[in-house]
Formats: C-alpha cells, sequence, structure tokens
C-alpha cells in the first residue's frame, strides 16, 4: 500500500477513531486502525467489538492494499507534522513508513487480516433528522445516564422512534441513572413502517455527539455531501449513525430499560419559578460548601423566596437566597445540586419551574415546548 494525503485529512481521520479504539491489552489488534485503500483515497475502520467508526477521506493512491497502525503512535506522530502531504506506505513485513516533508518514521503494524471486519451497514428502519434536533437530543438527556453503574442497563440512552399525534413522528431518548430521569423528544423526516427501540451505550452516544458537533459533514467532502442530513439505521441488535461517508455503528445493550412513566410523579401542585441563570448561579455558589460526596443542597422555600443552603463540618457553610413567585406554605426538603445544575444548563428559556408535591416526593421541571421532562429524586435526611 502506497497514498499520499494531506495532513489535515488523515488528523481529521484519526481523531474520530480515538474515542473507539480499545485502551487495554486484551487484543492488541483493538489498539490499531484500518487504513484501506478506495477508489478516491482511504477509509479508516477502528472498533472495540461492540462500537465501530468507519469514515472516509481523500488521498492520491498510489499502490492500492491495506493496513493496520497503532491508532495512538500515528495520531502522536501527525499531529506533530506541519500541514502539508503525508506519504504512508507499507512493506511485506507489516512495517508502516511515514514521510513528511524531512521527517521519516517506521512502525511496526499487525497483520490487516486480522482485523475484525468492519459491520453491515445496514437496517430495517432508516430515518433522516436534523443534526441540531438530535444533537439537542442528546445534550438533554446524555448527563442522567449511568457512568460503569453496577445497574448494567442504566449506563446506556433508550432510543426510542415513535408515532406522535397525527403524523408526527418523533424520536425520543430517555436516560437515567436511578436518581434522576431525562426524557427529551424531537420531530423527524420521512416516515417509518413501524416503532423501534433500542437501549445504546453511552459510549456510542457520546460519540454520535462528538460527530455532529464537527459540523455537517467532512470538510474534504463535496457540497453535496456537506448537505445530507444524518440518518439512524435501527438494525438487528444495532444502531447505526450516518452522514456522509462517515459511520458510527454500535450493539444495543441487551435487557429491558426501566418503565419510566412510572417514575414520572403526578400531582406536584407545587410550582416555584425562578430565573434560571439566577438559580443555576445560587446552587454553583452554595454547592462548594456541600458534602463533595453527596452535593446536598437543603432547599427552604418561604413567601417569593427560596433559601438554599449547604453545610460541611469540616470546610464550613454557604447560604444564598433566590427571588421566586412561590406562594404557599413554607417547607423543606434537599436535592444534590449537580443534578439540578445539569438540567438547568440544558433548558432554553430564562425561567425554570419546580414542580413539587412535598418534601419526600420527586422534583419536575419541564419544557413542553422544547419536548424536555426532567425528574430529581429528593435527598434522604
Amino acid at each position: 500500500m502506497k497514498i499520499k494525503i494531506q495532513r489535515k485529512h488523515l488528523l481529521t481521520g484519526i481523531q474520530r477513531a480515538q474515542g473507539v479504539v480499545e485502551k487495554r491489552n486484551t487484543m492488541p489488534i483493538l489498539s490499531h486502525i484500518l487504513m484501506q485503500t478506495k477508489e478516491d483515497g482511504i477509509s479508516i475502520f477502528a472498533t472495540d467489538l461492540e462500537m465501530g467508526i468507519q469514515g472516509s477521506y481523500l488521498a492520491k493512491v498510489i499502490e492500492a492494499g491495506r493496513l493496520t497502525v497503532s491508532a495512538r503512535k500515528l495520531y502522536e506522530i501527525v499531529r506533530e507534522f506541519p500541514e502539508g502531504v503525508i506519504d504512508i506506505s507499507t512493506d511485506e513485513s507489516n512495517w508502516v513508513i511515514i514521510k513528511c516533508q524531512k521527517s521519516h518514521f517506521k512502525i511496526a503494524g499487525l497483520p490487516p487480516q486480522e482485523f475484525p471486519s468492519p459491520p453491515s451497514y445496514e437496517g430495517e428502519t432508516t430515518v433522516p433528522i436534523e443534526p441540531s434536533i438530535l444533537s439537542a437530543l442528546i445534550r438533554k438527556t446524555v448527563f442522567s445516564s449511568g457512568e460503569n453503574d453496577s445497574r448494567y442497563i442504566l449506563n446506556g440512552v433508550l432510543v426510542q422512534l415513535q408515532n406522535g399525534p397525527g403524523k408526527k413522528k418523533l424520536l425520543r431518548l430517555v436516560a437515567t441513572d436511578g436518581h434522576r430521569l431525562a426524557i427529551a423528544e424531537g420531530p423527524v423526516k420521512g416516515s417509518f413502517e413501524r416503532e423501534e427501540q433500542g437501549i445504546v451505550p453511552r459510549k456510542a452516544v457520546m460519540e454520535i455527539k462528538k460527530a455532529l458537533e464537527e459540523g455537517k459533514g467532512e470538510k474534504e467532502e463535496s457540497d453535496e455531501a456537506k448537505k445530507e442530513s444524518p440518518e439512524l439505521v435501527f438494525g438487528k441488535n444495532q444502531l447505526i449513525f450516518r452522514q456522509g461517508s462517515f459511520m458510527i455503528a454500535t450493539r444495543l445493550m441487551e435487557g429491558s430499560y426501566p418503565n419510566y412513566n412510572q417514575v414520572i410523579p403526578k400531582g406536584n401542585n407545587i410550582k416555584v419559578t425562578a430565573q434560571r441563570e439566577t438559580l443555576e448561579g445560587g446552587l454553583r455558589r452554595v454547592s462548594l460548601l456541600a458534602r463533595e460526596k453527596t452535593l446536598a443542597v437543603k432547599f427552604n422555600l418561604e413567601k417569593n423566596r427560596l433559601l438554599l443552603s449547604a453545610s460541611s463540618p469540616e470546610v464550613g457553610e454557604a447560604k444564598e437566597e433566590i427571588e421566586t413567585d412561590f406562594s404557599g406554605e413554607e417547607f423543606a426538603t434537599g436535592f444534590n445540586a449537580r443534578y439540578f445544575i445539569d438540567i438547568l444548563a440544558v433548558l432554553e428559556g430564562e425561567s425554570a419551574t419546580l414542580e413539587l408535591k412535598d418534601p419526600f416526593s420527586p422534583c419536575l421541571i419541564r419544557e413542553e415546548a422544547a419536548g424536555f421532562l426532567s425528574v430529581v429524586m429528593p435527598m434522604r435526611s
């Protein structure tokens, strides 16, 4: 194999692969990327056997072929190169030769035939969706999913494709770690014959989010490719994110997701509205002196104000007063400040309304116009 490629194109491909490359040494080949030539360039594929990332990049192919190379080492080398053309070639012993201007590297590769085959990117249901909508749905939910939670299924995000009111088609994302719940939904284009759902690992959701934040398509693609909307493809036991020539495929998690509708409280008739930024700022400040493990902040509701307070025997105490429209009977409750801060950060309006029932019941926060709802469980004293 022998190619010439612009540094910026190669660096983009390697950077995208970093999120999925297996960093443990259980299978050395998984710490590598598979690079192979195409008619108009190369494709770069990386996998950890649960998720795969593949993209195509413009390059001049001098000799067709394929190679594997350490993703980390190649990234470290290319990152230090100046802008310009990079020459990459291999020899019969799978050594990879990399040249750029007066720099010359020779690093060990592995036999490409040992690399796992890229998955099939076909599915039963394909749904186009606006990148801004998908990005917002992920941003509004993924923070509520578990991270290394012992309850395996909570480390994923439930993705549902549903028929909405009338002829509307909706994509809904749901995430919970058992202490908080976030639900966000938005419209999708086109039509589909049946509703679909799957539990997507948090790692894959974060990689899709990262791809969306890069912008519309790859810089080296044609104008037509840049205009392509991303697609979600629901296949058997897998979900595929596809935009232009870039694809992320992930296995779906096995198991039953909790019945989130049972968690949404009913009868929360106490409503407290405050300026969103003021409330978020107050929680950030007061939580500085909360116990590090729980970040417990006490909420004292009084007429037209909310008193936030936190204390730690080793550090001290903090209090802050927030103006509200509350006019009911006084009562106090407590919540993890981080949970509220995460929610307030994704709200779109200038104000936030907390819906409460009593000191021991969950708090409900929603923005119906934005298709967002969240639930936070109270702290147990």
